[in-house]
């Protein structure tokens, strides 16, 4: 066992039969891995409130996890695995936002693991060997979250569609909108003005006429001109 320890407040604490004199309130690191301990881990350890770093790997540690193990907000370092630790990982984890080395393998620890940026940074192996544990960074997914996420995705990509389609709609209502009314400025732009302009009627008319006259001998002499070729 090693631990950094001040002086200036003396605290008994008694843990597996044993009577160690802590000062709760300094201690920065605690290792006790590799002992053969058999207990659980006491409630009273969140009182080490500047504790930083614990290691309590392979000893025979049993029970649930401390529910307050989340006021120790200067924790950098836990490594509770190779245990028969059972239950949940406490909600309150959540909290450890300067956690920066966690290992919680090979324990019995069971359900969903608490969401939070920080837990789920971690690599999948360090929650291996739980065969409970479900939720990210685990790669087994909890009961009834694909039950739960395919409604969603499917009324996601339903609404994504149906909103394609009606983005679709008002495009080519806009389009042949544009067409009707681009056909009927131009339409009134030149017979609106025939029908306003007495001259230039006269003349759209005579135009017409030498340009039916023009069709019909051109016409003539194309065909003319074919019979005498043909004629040879």
């Amino acid at each position: 066992m090693s631990c950094t320890i001040s002086q200036s407040l003396i605290y008994l604490y008694n843990w597996c039969g044993k009577e160690l004199i802590l000062s709760l309130g300094e201690v920065l690191s605690i290792d006790i891995s590799s002992n053969h301990l058999v207990s659980e881990i006491p409630e009273n350890i969140a009182s080490m409130t500047k504790l930083n770093s614990l290691n309590l790997s392979r000893n025979n540690l049993w029970g649930k996890l401390p529910e307050n193990f989340g006021q120790l907000k200067m924790f950098e370092s836990l490594n509770l695995s190779r245990n028969q630790l059972s239950g949940r990982i406490p909600s309150s984890f959540s909290s450890l936002n300067f956690l920066s080395v966690l290992d919680l393998s090979y324990n019995n620890l069971s359900g969903r693991t608490p969401l939070s940026a920080q837990l789920q940074s971690f690599n999948s192996s360090q929650y291996m060997g739980n065969l409970g544990l479900c939720g990210p960074p685990v790669t087994q997914k909890c009961p009834g979250d694909e039950t739960t996420q395919d409604p969603g995705i499917t009324s996601g990509n339903k609404s994504d569609c149906n909103t394609e389609g009606d983005n679709d709609g008002l495009i080519y209502l806009g389009f042949y909108a544009s067409i009707v009314l681009g056909f009927l400025m131009g339409f009134w732009d030149v017979y609106g003005t025939l029908l306003l302009k007495i001259s230039w009627r006269y003349a759209y008319f005579q135009v017409l006429n030498d340009t039916k006259d023009w069709i019909y001998v051109t016409t003539a002499l194309h065909k003319e001109k074919m019979q005498r070729i043909l004629q040879r």
